[in-house]
Parts: C-alpha cells; sequence; structure tokens
C-alpha cells in the first residue's frame, strides 16, 4: 500500500479530527472572551479606580492655604492675580513660597477659602498692590471629555491584554477559556484542493479485505435502493489487525471510492485532563458529519479510548476515557439522528475493546487487516515503486518471496531504503543489490564499525555457523538465506532465515526445529570452546516464547492438555491466569521440552563437527555468506525448493 496523501492541517486546534470532502463552511462568528456582562464590569470597576487615583493627583497639585497666608501676601505684594467664585479664591503668585505643613518645593498657584466673617477691605487692599481679578479660573480643571478619555486609557489597555491573553490561551489549550469548554462554534472543514482522493486503486495486497467493504461503497454511492428493501446502513466497521496493515489507507480509500465526505481523528486527541470535553469533542464532530451525510467518520486506535469499562473508574482521566466512550455509543446507537454516517475505527487490540461497542448496531463487522501473502507484498512493491527508477535486472517478485510476514508500512519503507542507498551511490537506478543491501537494513539492522579481536571473530562465526547448520540439518527448516559476522544493530552476527512460502500453521516437529536452531549458538559455543557467552539472550528470549506459547497456549504438552494457561500476551489483567499448580506444570514442561532440544542441538552438531568447522571457516574467511554460500561452505545439498 502507498503511503497516505497528504492530510489536511487542523483549521482551530480544539478539534482533533482532519476533513476532507467536505463542502467549505462559513467562518464561525467570533464571541468575546468572557462575554459582554464581564467586560462592561471590569470596565465599570477600572473606571472607578481610575477617577480616584486622578482625583488624589489633582488635589495634590494647587496646594490650599490659609486665607491668613493668602491676606500676609497680598499685604507684600507678591499676588499678581486671582479667581474669585464666592468665597473661594484662586491665585498666583510672583515669587514661589514654600509649600505649607512642611512639604517639599514651592509653590505659585494656590487655593484659598474666604471665611464667610472676615471683615477686612480685600478689594482695597487688592487694588493698592495692582493685583489681576482676572473672569477666568487662574488653575484651569480638565473637561470632562480629557478626564473621560484619560480614566478609559487604563481600561482599554487591560482590555487588550485580556484579549491578547485570550487567544493565546485559546491556540494553547484547544479554544475558548478553560480548554475550549466556552467554544461552541462549528469548525470550518478542511478540504483538499484539487488533490486526488485516494481509491481502491491506491490500495493492494488485501484484495480480500476490499471485498467485505465494498458492499459498504455501494449502500453509500445506492442507499435509496436498499432502503426500499427495508436494509440500512451499516453502522460501522471495525478495521483490525496489525500495525503497518493499511487500517488507516483502507479507511480513506473507502471513503474515497464512495465520494463522500471523510472525517479522521485519533482516539487519543479526544482525551483531555478536564472532563467532558471530550464527549463534547465526539459530539461537534458527529454533527459536522451529519451535515454533509452520507459520510464516514475514521477513529484511529479507538482501544485508547474503547477498553472495557469498570476497570477502576473514579477520577480524572478513566471518567474522561469512559464519558468519551460513552458519548460515541450514543452517537452510533442512532438516537442523536446520524442516519447516514458511517464510523470506521481501527485497532490493533480488538480483544480489550468494550462488548456494547462492538455489539450489532454499534460495529456491525468487524474486517481482520492480515499482512499481505506473497502476490500481495509483490503488487505492494509495484505500487511503492511507482516513482523510482528501477533498473532492468530488478525482479520484484524475488523481493516478494524473501519478506514474508512484512506489512504494507514495512515494505514501502524498504523501497525507500533502497532509494536511499541508490542516491547515496550516485546511481541513477536503483537496482537488485539496493533492494537486497535495504532488506539486509531492515531485517537485520545497520552495520556497526566495531573491531572485534581474531579470536572473538572466530567464536561469533562458530555461534552463527551453529545456527545454520542445524536450519540446514533440520527437515522442513526455514532454508538460510544469509549469514554474517558482521556487527549489525545490537548483534555480533546474524543468520536469516525465511520460508519459501508464506506459513499460516505451524506444527510442533517445525516449532522443535525452530528452537533447535535458535540454540545453536549456545550449542556450537559450548561444543567447541566449553563456554556460555551472552551472545545467546536474544535467543533465549526466542526459545522461551516458543517454548511457552507450545506449552501454554498451543496445547502441545500431553501434561497441560489442550488449554490456554497464558493469554497471548503473556500477562493476565486480573493476575494470575492459572492455578499456581498449573502455571508451575507449565514451567515444568517448558523446561522439558527446551532441554530436549538443546541435547538434540550439541548431538546433531558433534555428529557434524567437520561440517561446522568448515562453514566457520568460511565465515571468518568472507565475514558474509549468501545462500549459495552458505550451503557450499557446509558441504549440505539444498533440498527446500
Amino acid at each position: 500500500m502507498p503511503s497516505p496523501t497528504p492530510v489536511p492541517p487542523r483549521d482551530r486546534a480544539d478539534t482533533p479530527w482532519r476533513s476532507e470532502g467536505a463542502p467549505p463552511a462559513p467562518p464561525p462568528k467570533r464571541k468575546m472572551p468572557g462575554g459582554w456582562r464581564g467586560l462592561i464590569l471590569t470596565a465599570l470597576i477600572v473606571y472607578l479606580v481610575t477617577n480616584l487615583v486622578l482625583s488624589f493627583f489633582n488635589e495634590g497639585d494647587e496646594p490650599t492655604i490659609s486665607y491668613t497666608e493668602f491676606s500676609k501676601q497680598v499685604a507684600n505684594g507678591n499676588v499678581s492675580k486671582i479667581y474669585a467664585k464666592g468665597d473661594a479664591i484662586q491665585g498666583q503668585l510672583k515669587t514661589g513660597q514654600p509649600k505649607p505643613d512642611g512639604a517639599k518645593g514651592d509653590y505659585t498657584k494656590f487655593v484659598s477659602q474666604r471665611p464667610a466673617f472676615a471683615d477686612d477691605d480685600l478689594w482695597a487692599n487688592l487694588t493698592k498692590q495692582n493685583v489681576v481679578v482676572t473672569a477666568s479660573p487662574v488653575v484651569e480643571q480638565r473637561s470632562f471629555l480629557a478626564n473621560l478619555l484619560i480614566s478609559l486609557a487604563p481600561m482599554l489597555l487591560l482590555v487588550l491584554l485580556w484579549v491578547f491573553i485570550a487567544r493565546r490561551m485559546s491556540a494553547g489549550m484547544g479554544g475558548g477559556g478553560m480548554g475550549g469548554l466556552g467554544r461552541k462554534s462549528p469548525p470550518k472543514p478542511v478540504e483538499l484542493e484539487g488533490a486526488k482522493r485516494t481509491t481502491f486503486e491506491d490500495v493492494a495486497g488485501i484484495d480480500e479485505v476490499e471485498g467485505e467493504l465494498n458492499d459498504v461503497v455501494d449502500f453509500l454511492k445506492n442507499p435509496d435502493e436498499y432502503r426500499k428493501m427495508g436494509a440500512r446502513m451499516p453502522g460501522g466497521v471495525l478495521l483490525a489487525g496489525p500495525p503497518g496493515t493499511g487500517k488507516t489507507l483502507l479507511a480513506r480509500a473507502l471513503a474515497g471510492e464512495a465520494g463522500v465526505p471523510f472525517f479522521s481523528a485519533s482516539a487519543s486527541e479526544f482525551i483531555e485532563m478536564i472532563v467532558g470535553v471530550g464527549a463534547s469533542r465526539v459530539r461537534e464532530l458527529f454533527t459536522e458529519a451529519r451535515k454533509v451525510a452520507p459520510a464516514i467518520v475514521f477513529i484511529d486506535e479507538i482501544d485508547t479510548i474503547g477498553r472495557v469499562r469498570g476497570g477502576g473508574a473514579g477520577m480524572g482521566g478513566h471518567d474522561e476515557r469512559e464519558q468519551t466512550l460513552n458519548q460515541i455509543l450514543t452517537e452510533m446507537d442512532g438516537f442523536s439522528g446520524s442516519e447516514g454516517v458511517v464510523v470506521l475505527a481501527a485497532t490493533n487490540r480488538a480483544d480489550v475493546l468494550d462488548p456494547a461497542l462492538t455489539r450489532p448496531g454499534r460495529f456491525d463487522r468487524t474486517v481482520v487487516v492480515a499482512p499481505p501473502d506473497r502476490a500481495g507484498r509483490e503488487a505492494i512493491l509495484r505500487i511503492h515503486t511507482r516513482d523510482i527508477p528501477l533498473a532492468g535486472g530488478v525482479d520484484l517478485a524475488q523481493v516478494a518471496r524473501t519478506t514474508p510476514g512484512m506489512t504494507g508500512a514495512e515494505l514501502a519503507n524498504l523501497a525507500n531504503e533502497a532509494a536511499l542507498l541508490a542516491v547515496k551511490r550516485q546511481q541513477k537506478e536503483v537496482t537488485q543489490a539496493d533492494l537486497s543491501d535495504a532488506l539486509e537494513k531492515v531485517q537485520l539492522g545497520a552495520e556497526r564499525p566495531l573491531v572485534m579481536s581474531e579470536e572473538e571473530r572466530r567464536r561469533t562465526a562458530y555461534h552463527e555457523g551453529g545456527h545454520a547448520l542445524l536450519g540446514m540439518l533440520q527437515p522442513g527448516a526455514d532454508p538460510v538465506r544469509k549469514i554474517t559476522i558482521v556487527p549489525r544493530g545490537r548483534a555480533l552476527g546474524v543468520t536469516l532465515s525465511t520460508p519459501d512460502a508464506d506459513r499460516y500453521a505451524y506444527t510442533e516437529e517445525y516449532l522443535r526445529g525452530r528452537i533447535i536452531g535458535a540454540l545453536g549458538g549456545m550449542a556450537a559455543e559450548e561444543v567447541v570452546y566449553q563456554v556460555i557467552t551472552t551472545g545467546a539472550e536474544n535467543d533465549l528470549e526466542q526459545v522461551t516464547n516458543l517454548a511457552r506459547g507450545m506449552v501454554a497456549r498451543w496445547g502441545m504438552s500431553k501434561r497441560i492438555g489442550p488449554l490456554t494457561a497464558v493469554p497471548s500476551d503473556g500477562q493476565s489483567p486480573y493476575g494470575l491466569s492459572a492455578a499456581p499448580a498449573t502455571l508451575d506444570a507449565v514451567d515444568h514442561e517448558m523446561h522439558r521440552i527446551v532441554d530436549e532440544c538443546y541435547a538434540e542441538a550439541r548431538r546433531l552438531l558433534r555428529e557434524n563437527r567437520d561440517k561446522l568447522d568448515a562453514l566457520a571457516e568460511a565465515l571468518v574467511a568472507n565475514e558474509t555468506l549468501d545462500e549459495v554460500a552458505a550451503y557450499a561452505a557446509a558441504g549440505i545439498t539444498r533440498l527446500h525448493k
């Protein structure tokens, strides 16, 4: 499957979904953060406080002096002019005088009050000293408009700061106050302008899955024909499968094939710390989808919120996750009128989903998306190499044969790695060698420039030779494709074995052969050097997993019998998965199988010591052996076809 076309960006931070094919919606009306009531109340408070502050400063500009002091200054001829209104007097001195009450500085303008009982000849004294009596106030007071503008300035600054902070919080926390709870305006759907939508032509390797979804496509294209027969549209389709198998791409192809709007989101993007946000976002998503119905809503990794409920609900994330799940269940149940909206969901843990989610009427169908077979892998490689110039001798069918179990995403990565190698090697085309080297890098890891001593290289050669030789000697074992003692990834050497054809079921004999081959490295070190090193760590992990599966899951032990004693994931959420006595028996049977396989591995290596020595010498000399060279060095004719 090719990598999906670019997903359109989100129009708003609090809409965790993306959409394509939906008609554009009018832009939402902007609302004042906090509402007009809060703004008016804040403005009133700021206005009153500002007036109090301004009045305080205004009172301190011109000092109020006593009438006695005023008369003294008139008598001394130090008053230049005055203005009187009633008994209130404003005046200006010719020469500044110290402020009263010991305040710092001098004053020239002043305010005074003439007592009503005063019987002095004020007018005569003023005329005698040539004091000008003015008709306009000496101390000019600001107008009401000026006071209003000055008092509104701090308020305007406060409002601008408030709006700025609200917008920053909206962008950082998902819109609106408190992480988006106050913002209910619908999002503007994002549309891919002029972009070609993904269809089933862009999907390969999962033809059987396409067949199961074709009737959904037909229903979306011709809903009236089905309604006439009384058939209803499937409420949901659950795509289950390992990571990288193309579940998301398949959902987009389904929407593109039907020609309907497509809304996609990850389940984890609905979850917030504040309870109720996830449910609100689910409601918004389905509201938008119903506006343009018929439409498809795709929820990726639905096991994030769709796990079985009741496992510790309480505060925080559990409550929020369950409320979000409940809202999805409600939307899918039809009570909200979600006619014409098909919900697609993807998960690689379908076993942990809540039963209410997978019942008929919600997710009516569960479609298993498995890794592709050989023909599917070849078709996927052809799609991924459409834009890559390939050399004439490139055989994609051969690459498909040597990549069993690889998913579409891994094959896309393989093609990209081959193209990167071709660029580094300054080539114009990608050759078969580039694909082979890229496959080694993907499967075995990148080479490490590690300098090893000659003794350690030889011991590594015997270790890898033991793996390879036992793989060659075991009947029905996977053929050895490559052996190397060049350090790759975390390993000092690697032996690559892949089957000629895809396997879907394994016999007990085959699994025992796998265990014997995995123990071949440690057995070879013990046979040749009588020591055991740490190089068998990864081998022992594989051996343990295989032995546990044989005994506790696949019924290949007579003592345990045909029952499952250990879950497939190796752990149980409820503590012990079986009785302690049963688990002890499982442990005993695992030891028995591994001990028998290890004894068989040592016996075969002792009996074929000459072949082991020859294979190790060839590895020391060449460092890497391909399939033909490896069988030739061991002197074994390959019987597998």
